[in-house]
């Protein structure tokens, strides 16, 4: 027994000043992070804030019309930017350039749409159980009339890649130019109608009181009365200050009005406005994949 309690006494005591150097070395860890954490640096935030926008411009490109508005804004830049020093002595190796590049990419695009027959018909179809007449009837139509124009894009790529030789390339360019003319102007008046229901609702609020905004703005909606012109384009730019995606949408369909315009010679241009147009109209594209709800709704 004794011998228990002198064999016990060594271990009893290597406890207890473990205990004891567990409960010193707590204290002295905490005296030690009295502190406080250390912060992290600055410059930590930096790569999450990178990261986030790497991940946000992979998941654009992953999309087949973020890759493609990816190429138009470089198709329609090259040839803007050709244009303007073109006619510069020192700048022939530059033109060249661009213009091959310009090429590239319209090439590419067209091998990027190959499959976009089927999400026009997919859309047409969806469009066709809207509510109003009009939206339904417009969406409808320019959605079938994009299906037929990627229809004869694709032609005009089997052209290009020298898998059909023999195919009229200014016949089938001449009907794709008319297929997308078409669709831009049922767009154009599916806009116009979105403008003129609300133009409309506006005029009955200001009439009936019932809006506040509009109350607060009867000066500016009083001039309808006086003075129609000036009234209306008030109004107007009211409506579309008040509605991005509406703006956006007229925008980038009277930017791409400009092609088919010059190409079916109804209205001639050059290589310069067409080129500014197409790069303006991209870059609403851009801004409309990126930020979904500025997308107009059908």
């Amino acid at each position: 027994m004794a011998t228990a309690r002198r064999g016990g006494g060594p271990a009893g005591n290597a406890s207890r000043s473990g205990r004891f150097r567990g409960r010193g070395g707590a204290r002295a860890g905490a005296g030690r992070s009295g502190r406080g954490p250390r912060s992290p640096p600055a410059a930590a935030a930096g790569p999450t804030a990178a990261a986030a926008a790497m991940e946000g411009f992979v998941d654009f490109t992953n999309r087949s019309q973020g890759r493609d508005q990816l190429f138009r804004a470089t198709q329609y830049t090259c040839m803007l930017l050709s244009y303007l020093i073109e006619h510069k002595a020192d700048k022939e190796k530059l033109v060249m350039k661009l213009k091959q590049l310009e090429s590239s990419m319209s090439s590419g695009r067209k091998m990027f749409r190959l499959g976009n027959m089927v999400h026009a018909l997919v859309a047409a179809r969806r469009t066709t159980q809207l509510p109003d007449v009009v939206p339904r009837f417009c969406l409808t139509a320019s959605n079938l009339t994009r299906a037929l124009y990627f229809v004869c894009d694709a032609v005009l790529w089997l052209k290009s890649v020298g898998l059909q030789p023999d195919i009229d390339k200014p016949k089938w360019r001449n009907w794709a130019t008319k297929c997308y003319y078409f669709s831009l102007l049922m767009n154009l008046a599916r806009d116009w109608y979105e403008i003129s229901w609300r133009v409309e609702q506006a005029v009955q609020e200001e009439k009936t009181k019932e809006n506040s905004f509009w109350d607060k703005h009867s000066e500016e909606l009083n001039c309808v009365k006086c003075d129609s012109l000036q009234g209306f384009f008030l109004l107007l730019f009211q409506i579309l200050k008040r509605h991005p995606p509406l703006l956006l949408d007229l925008v980038k369909n009277l930017c791409d009005l400009s092609g088919p315009l010059d190409t079916l010679g109804i209205y001639k241009t050059n290589p310069g406005v067409i080129g500014f147009c197409g790069v303006l109209s991209s870059l609403v594209g851009i801004l409309t994949l990126a930020s979904p709800h500025l997308k107009l709704k059908q």
